[in-house]
């Protein structure tokens, strides 16, 4: 094991003036910033870890690649801990920023992007648009135009612990139960898991079939919703109008409750940010505030940061590591991701009894780092 520094970094950069998606700041002026973990031993290559609003810094991953020696960004990009009014567009932006930093400014000849988590996705979609750039605009129809971008091209891909989009993963994790967006407390017993009315686990074929199908409904109701508000303020208030709003029920995923959904060794009843009986509903829980935009890019099945859609686009090799204790990114997600890369040199490892987090679990986070550098 070698020693590393960690070295913070900063960078800038103007954009057009459009709307204001975060607070504070110069209008126009975009600040990223990252941590650089630098091994003692010199290297020509550099692994970019970036999530579309999470700070992975301190994220067990990074730091034990760096302790073997591999060299580490940790990349941020403008919507830390906050995906609230999230342009995945933007993000994209954000990271070929710091692609270019560290090929021009770091010097580094090879640039890896770690796509860990909701950074898989994020990896793929941006790896797509550097070699065959087709966004021209949000789903919202507004900048940027990805195509009038300049993405540099990373040399590979890795998706760790990943599931295949924000917008997929969200849509599995709806409450179908919700009948009315505007009083959560309009529920249909029948399809609500936490409810004693509701079936029981294990669940059936028909009832899993017809619970994801009302997920999806559910969905394109509120995408539908958000676009003829989208109209209609942009019509009364100028192109730049726009609306913030709260979604509930977002954590109500059957894996959760049946181990035989999606089957690996996770703990039933849990998720992994805690109870979802209690998450379902929290200020914590995924996609609970959102704007009219920002719900079109990143949480509507309209999202183009689909990773199952951009695979077929990459063109560098790809690993694919899975955690079979995963109770977040479940094996689906993995399948789903290695064959969506079939055109490349790919290559997949499982690590048998892993968390998401491998929270107390130094053995396997061991070898998932072992398997990244060998």
């Amino acid at each position: 094991m070698s020693g590393f520094v960690r070295i913070p970094l900063v960078i800038g950069f103007q954009e057009p003036v459009g709307v204001r998606d975060s607070y504070g700041g110069i209008d126009g002026l975009v600040v990223l910033q990252a941590h650089h973990l630098k091994p003692e031993t010199a290297s020509d290559t550099i692994v970019i870890f970036m999530h579309p609003m999470g700070i992975m810094h301190y994220l067990p991953l990074p730091g034990a690649l760096a302790a073997t020696g591999v060299h580490v960004l940790t990349a941020v990009s403008r919507y830390p801990n906050n995906d609230n009014a999230l342009i995945m567009e933007k993000v994209v932006i954000d990271l070929g920023k710091w692609v270019e930093h560290c090929r021009n400014k770091l010097g580094y000849a090879r640039v890896i992007l770690g796509g860990w988590s909701g950074g898989g996705s994020l990896a793929l979609f941006y790896q797509a648009e550097a070699n065959d750039p087709q966004v021209t605009a949000t789903p919202a129809g507004d900048p940027p135009d990805l195509t009038r971008t300049t993405l540099p091209r990373a040399d590979g891909v890795m998706l760790l612990a990943a599931h295949v989009s924000r917008a997929h993963t969200l849509t599995e994790w709806l409450d179908p139960s919700i009948v009315d967006e505007a009083d959560p407390t309009r529920r249909d017993p029948a399809w609500n898991l936490y409810d004693p009315a509701c079936a029981q686990p294990p669940y059936s074929t028909d009832f899993l079939a017809e619970f994801r199908a009302r997920q999806i409904a559910r969905s394109d109701r509120i995408t539908e919703w958000t676009e003829t508000t989208l109209i209609a303020l942009r019509h009364r208030e100028g192109p730049h109008a726009e609306r913030a709003f709260i979604v509930h029920g977002t954590m109500a995923d059957p894996r959760w409750l049946d181990p035989a959904v999606d089957a690996n060794d996770r703990v039933p009843g849990r998720c992994y940010l805690g109870d979802p009986r209690l998450i379902n509903d929290s200020p914590g829980g995924l996609g609970r505030f959102s704007t009219l935009r920002s719900w079109l890019s990143q949480w509507s099945r309209k999202s183009k940061a689909d990773g199952i859609a951009c695979g077929p686009r990459i063109a560098v090799p790809v690993l694919v590591i899975g955690n079979s204790a995963d109770d977040a990114c479940t094996p689906s997600h993995t399948e789903r991701l290695y064959d969506c890369v079939a055109q490349t040199d790919r290559r997949l490892h499982v690590v048998k009894g892993a968390t998401h987090y491998y929270a107390g679990q130094p053995d396997k986070l061991a070898e998932a780092a072992g398997i990244v550098t060998t």
